[in-house]
């Protein structure tokens, strides 16, 4: 199948291709090249690094002061890249991974190896996602477009302290482009291989005197990588659209609001994925499909898919009180999620192979608040302290149907026995989590000399959850997939925890800062409510907590045109909340336990260099050794020693390398630039199968853009995984191994052009 579609594009990759595959080399080859002519002359500044701005502390400060290590990712960089989603960030910022399957409920985001595995509406993720100070409530919700971004944050380690209990592995911070007074406008269009189209426009400036507005609307759509045989269609593609508005206007001198309201509708043909290992029923079922590792194809009957809808509003109101700035955030989100999937992967009922096919529908609502009060900074001590509160409710609606043999007739050549007649169950199963989360903040910072400061933060949160549950069965005892009736069930609990961060932070001189921090974080109870729950699950989890300590060193040399950035860290997790695969009614799924004790320790390096005025460069690489400590293996279930095992997702080595450069030809400006992007090996699985491991892998990206200085325009030419390579984003559990197909599984190329005026 790879052979006959790469034979379709061979005509149109031998134009392009030459040009984008000599992009590495020119790149990295020119910095003895000549300087440039017109723009770069006027721009005084354009031979040193640009000062980077993160809200790290919940207060606007330069990268290389705050004592976080933080990732930064520039939305000029997302636009150059093709990087529309969480999913396809996470090649560029190596500390971060993202375990990718058939829905986005089903989705979750890993900092140094440690994330949250779990569809269950009563469990939090480890890493938090807010957007422009709005924390999301469920891990799906990150799957979200990015649009309009000013820039993506990384807060790499525990950030419990200021922003949060779901916040024990890190943060994933992202701002949008700020309001501004001048009237601008853009366009852009890009379409790729596979015929995936994109559209942007934006307009945004003053509206009236004393009122900044902006609007961005998008619309995507992509056929998919993968083929359904079965049903003659392209899938694991998407058609998307959504709107982001903004305003700001002063209610008087000193009190600002913002208002933001967003709305994104996605129907992706999301699937299991294709069999990469498949027993013989299963693989004589799916001839003449070649099962294996760089398979692409799928044969379901069920159109697999999933309609997602994220919507919200929020209201920011910034007070400059004299010497104190007060910040009142007020949001409410919704989320609804409907997924289609087909279990057993196959198209037609045989007696070997029972049909299951499922429907969920998810509608989660969360209204949030939060106040803090920012002192100015200049004196003997500065602070950021607050209160936060946040209300989450989640209901689901799952359904299985169930499809296997009344009788069979004569076994076939190839191993399956029809069946005579089919018998027809189902289970529908009703239940969600109502959670509320109360808490107090603050951190400040004692500046004891010039030179020397000591950070002190403390965070008390007070959570209350609850779920119930109910499932209806066709039959009376346990079918595949199914398990018997469940009576309506409840139940709730309450927790109380302490996160906190203290440390010195010491400038060695102006331009190299280090620092040290201990910090103990605390991620609330959880249920583990799904489709399939029995009593096991009925009693609260408990609480998940870490403590550990990080150094790092941030310095600037060379006159400002070399950045370099250090972080060492060690965290223990105690209560670690993870999934183990269990096998329930025949079917596998995955018991949400306190496994126990995990670690994750190592070391992150990060380099920018301006090496002339049209050079530069940039790499970022993570060691990170994230492994079980002590493993409390659940209560009926065999496992395996799991101690020193790799946690999931968490490779041990992952970074990037960036180069880019720029020359003017004439009236014209011509930016080149490339990437490479390795993972080492990575296991999938808590129970560490050989099934579930993806070897190491490496990505070369490159483009090339031209435009014409003061005009607006830029037209770019764009090649994603130049080395063709093909690799998992996911590889699900189980004997009959499939795996998530991703974007840039293999070598496409694409076009994007753009005018801003």
């Amino acid at each position: 199948m790879k052979k006959e579609r790469q034979g379709k594009l061979d005509s149109y990759r031998r134009c392009i291709a030459p040009a984008i595959a000599s992009v590495a080399a020119l790149a990295t080859g020119l910095a003895g090249a000549q300087q440039a002519q017109t723009e770069a002359a006027k721009d005084k500044d354009a031979e040193h690094l640009e000062k980077i701005t993160v809200t790290a502390t919940k207060r606007s400060e330069s990268l290389q002061t705050v004592p976080v290590a933080v990732t930064v990712i520039s939305g000029e960089l997302l636009e150059q890249q093709n990087i529309n989603n969480v999913s396809t960030l996470t090649a560029q910022t190596p500390a971060l991974n993202f375990r990718a399957n058939a829905s986005n409920k089903d989705t979750s985001l890993f900092i140094r190896g440690v994330g949250t595995i779990s569809t269950s509406p009563g469990v939090e993720p480890t890493v938090s996602t807010v957007v422009d100070g709005v924390v999301f409530a469920r891990p799906g919700q990150a799957t979200l477009d990015l649009m309009d971004i000013e820039r993506v944050e990384v807060l790499r380690g525990p950030q419990g302290t200021l922003f949060g209990k779901n916040a024990s592995a890190g943060v994933l911070n992202i701002v949008t482009r700020p309001l501004v007074p001048s009237r601008e406008a853009f366009a852009d269009l890009s379409y790729f291989e596979g015929n995936e189209r994109r559209l942007r426009v934006g307009a945004s400036g003053e509206v009236s005197q004393g009122l900044l507005g902006s609007v961005t609307a998008f619309v995507g759509k992509y056929d998919g990588n993968v083929k359904n045989t079965f049903l003659g269609e392209d899938v694991s593609g998407y058609d998307r659209k959504g709107v982001r508005g903004k305003a700001a206007f002063s209610a008087s001198r000193d009190v600002t609001i913002t208002l933001i309201g967003d709305y994104a509708k996605a129907d992706d043909t999301g699937t299991r994925g294709p069999f990469v290992r498949a027993n013989a029923a299963i693989t004589a079922a799916l001839a003449p499909i070649a099962i294996g590792a760089e398979n692409r194809d799928v044969a379901t009957n069920v159109r697999e898919r999933v309609e997602d809808t994220n919507k919200g509003l929020s209201a920011q109101v910034d007070w400059n009180a004299g010497k104190l700035a007060i910040t009142s955030i007020t949001a409410w989100r919704q989320w609804n999620n409907v997924q289609f999937q087909d279990i057993d992967g196959t198209g037609f009922v045989v007696n070997q192979i029972a049909q299951l096919s499922d429907r969920g529908e998810l509608e989660s609502k969360t209204l949030s608040q939060e106040l803090r009060v920012a002192s100015a900074k200049g004196g003997a001590f500065d602070y950021v302290a607050g209160l936060f509160y946040m209300d989450t409710e989640t209901d689901e609606i799952y359904r299985r149907d169930v499809v296997r043999c009344n009788g069979t007739l004569t076994t076939l050549a190839n191993g399956l026995t029809p069946c005579a007649a089919n018998l027809n169950d189902n289970g529908v199963a009703t239940y969600g989590t109502d959670g509320k989360s109360a808490s107090v903040f603050g951190e400040g910072t004692f500046h004891f000399s010039k030179a020397l400061r000591g950070i002190f933060g403390l965070r008390y949160t007070r959570d209350e959850l609850a779920y119930y549950h109910t499932r209806v069965s066709t039959a009376p005892a346990a079918i595949p997939g199914v398990q018997p009736s469940r009576p309506f069930t409840t139940g709730s609990t309450k927790e109380a925890g302490v996160s906190g961060r203290v440390g010195p932070q010491f400038d060695f001189t102006s331009d190299v800062m280090g620092y040290v921090t201990y910090s103990q974080g605390y991620k609330g109870p959880a249920y583990n409510a799904f489709f399939n729950m029995t009593s096991t699950a009925d009693l609260a989890l408990d609480p998940e907590k870490s403590k550990g300590w990080e150094a790092g060193l941030k310095s600037t040399f060379a006159n400002n045109r070399v950045r370099v950035n250090v972080a060492v860290f060690d965290t223990k997790y105690t209560g670690y909340q993870a999934n183990y695969p269990d096998l329930v009614a025949g079917t596998v799924v995955t018991r949400f336990i306190n496994a126990g004790d995990v670690s994750t320790k190592g070391v992150e390096l990060d380099i920018d260099a301006k090496v002339t005025r049209q050079l530069s460069l940039s790499a970022a690489v993570a060691n990170t050794r994230a492994r079980v400590d002590r493993f409390n293996c659940p209560v009926g279930a065999t496992c395996p020693d799991l101690t020193n095992q790799p946690l999931p997702s968490a490779p041990d080595w992952k970074g990037v390398v960036r180069a880019g450069y720029w020359m003017q030809v004439g009236a014209f400006r011509v930016d080149m630039a490339t990437d490479y992007s390795y993972s080492s090996k990575v296991q999938f699985d808590l129970s560490t199968s050989a099934n579930t491991i993806q070897p190491a892998y490496g990505i070369y990206n490159a483009s090339i853009a031209l435009s014409r200085p003061g005009s607006g325009w830029r037209v770019a030419l764009i090649g994603k995984n130049l080395g063709d390579k093909s690799y998992a984003a996911f590889l699900l559990p189980g004997a009959n191994t499939q795996r998530s197909v991703p974007r840039d599984d293999e070598r496409y190329f694409g076009v994007n052009a753009r005018l801003d005026f």
